[in-house]
């Protein structure tokens, strides 16, 4: 299994391929067979983590698997303690409520590489850096966050994922995690995964599939033709069908009469008719 931390430049896809010909992790990373964890925007900077151990990508995207993801970003103007305090508890962005953060006004800016493109600021407003830790992955969220609190976004740089740090990775750079790095991720998810009560399943073909919160996808069949089950139409075929719901000789009516042998006199509609 291959583990791959890259520090992703500013106007870089978190994609290895793209029709419009912008760049896209491909032109970093010649590893084969490995894929992103997560997304990160494409005016984003900062740590993305690849791999091809499928299980632990899936875990890591999932949005039910609470990982803690930190930015540090760039605002426009000087946050209060009132717009703070609203990230951390939470705001409505429009697509809904975010849940509680972490945030932080930084009193020095971090020491960051120099953007590809400068950011653009206006002269007679000042900037400020924030560091905000989220959970979630809903849509371009640190962004509509400081704006919904009146401070938008001027830069972004993802920082630190579940503990591991991008450190002094220079933009298009990458490492391989080391073994503890790659642990702590596998225990925080088995964490979750115990305390969500997740089922595995059993079925040795599906090894590796889980579901968090214990909700298993339903397997049964459904009755794709609708009704009752007769004739051996929708659902699984009555005691008259064989497997390929054809008619079977057993139990049908005229199945024991010898050939050349007449219905009895009595009986049956036309009984007593003439």
């Amino acid at each position: 299994m291959r583990y791959l931390l890259l520090n992703k430049p500013y106007e870089v896809l978190t994609q290895f391929t793209d029709e419009n010909g912008r760049a896209t992790l491909k032109d970093f990373v010649a590893v084969p067979n490995i894929y992103p964890v997560g997304r990160l925007d494409y005016d984003s900077e900062g740590l993305v983590l690849l791999t091809d151990d499928k299980q632990l990508q899936h875990r890591l995207s999932e949005p039910r698997f609470k990982i803690p993801k930190t930015y540090w970003v760039q605002v426009e103007g000087e946050p209060t303690e009132e717009a703070l305090e609203q990230l951390r508890r939470g705001v409505d962005i429009k697509s809904g409520f975010t849940t509680p953060a972490e945030a932080a006004l930084l009193p020095e800016p971090p020491a960051l590489w120099e953007r590809s493109k400068p950011v653009r600021f206006r002269a007679n407003i000042p900037t400020s850096w924030l560091q905000i830790t989220i959970s979630q992955g809903m849509n371009r969220q640190v962004r509509k966050m400081t704006a919904a609190v009146g401070f938008p976004t001027l830069r972004l740089v993802r920082a630190r994922l579940a503990g591991i740090d991008l450190l002094d990775l220079a933009p298009g750079q990458w490492r391989e995690l080391t073994a503890a790095e790659v642990q702590l991720l596998k225990d925080l998810t088995d964490a979750q995964t115990a305390e969500a009560g997740t089922s595995r399943a059993t079925d040795s073909r599906k090894k590796g599939e889980f579901w968090p919160g214990g909700v298993r996808p339903s397997t049964k069949p459904k009755n794709t033709a609708g009704g009752y089950n007769r004739g051996g139409f929708g659902g699984k075929p009555d005691a008259r069908s064989n497997d390929k719901g054809k008619p079977s000789d057993k139990g049908s009516r005229g199945a024991s009469r010898k050939p050349g042998t007449s219905r009895p006199a009595s009986g049956g509609r036309n009984a007593g008719r003439k």
